[in-house]
């Protein structure tokens, strides 16, 4: 279910700090957008992902992939004021200066969201566009089916389209990807089927 404040009461913002609860609110164009603490599920398969990511892409190619980090609009006077929270995100070398600890100075080269009902994972399309990222990944938490979205013309962004065989190709991280069934994600680097898991 979702709710409007058009003013969100002190004592629940007090809560949300108190208790941890905000860690993941996001800040819309200086709207607070209050997100509940995702699922079991979700957290598995974001954790398996990145430890996959980081054996087999980050670590041997000198980049780096992180959980949660604020992705904010580059070069603003307040970056608090507007910014997302992906589940993971990919950075290559090139971009490593937007790195500022507290937030990402701009779009990282890609962005990983978990899709879980009612989340608003499809509504951050834009914004992750519009600071440059170059591919938003979007993964269904329960049937673990993944989407590719890439940059189109005139700030748009479209859906890759999958190999004959369902495999999605990341040009970011040099991997395929599709649905295994049975709620698993099968991914490998692309022309080396050594690499190849099943997660969660």
């Amino acid at each position: 279910m979702k709710a409007v404040f058009a003013s969100v009461p002190d004592h629940i913002l007090e809560w949300r700090r108190r208790t941890d609860a905000d860690q993941w609110d996001e800040m819309w164009e200086g709207v607070l957008h209050m997100a509940p603490s995702p699922n079991r599920e979700h957290q598995s398969i974001e954790f398996k992902l990145a430890m996959w990511l980081e054996q087999n892409w980050a670590e041997p190619n000198g980049c780096r992939i992180y959980p949660q980090i604020n992705v904010a609009e580059p070069d603003i006077d307040k970056w608090t004021d507007n910014y997302r929270i992906p589940d993971l995100v990919l950075l290559m070398p090139a971009r490593f200066n937007i790195d500022r600890n507290e937030y990402f100075n701009g779009g990282p080269d890609a962005v990983v969201e978990i899709h879980s009902p009612e989340d608003e994972a499809y509504e951050k399309l834009d914004f992750y566009f519009k600071v440059g990222v170059r591919e938003v990944w979007i993964i269904e938490r329960d049937s673990k089916r993944p989407e590719i979205y890439e940059p189109a013309g005139a700030g748009g962004h479209q859906l890759r389209k999958a190999d004959a065989n369902g495999w999605l190709r990341s040009d970011v991280a040099g991997a395929e990807f599709r649905a295994a069934g049975n709620g698993k994600l099968e991914i490998r680097l692309t022309g080396r089927p050594e690499t190849a898991a099943r997660l969660p």
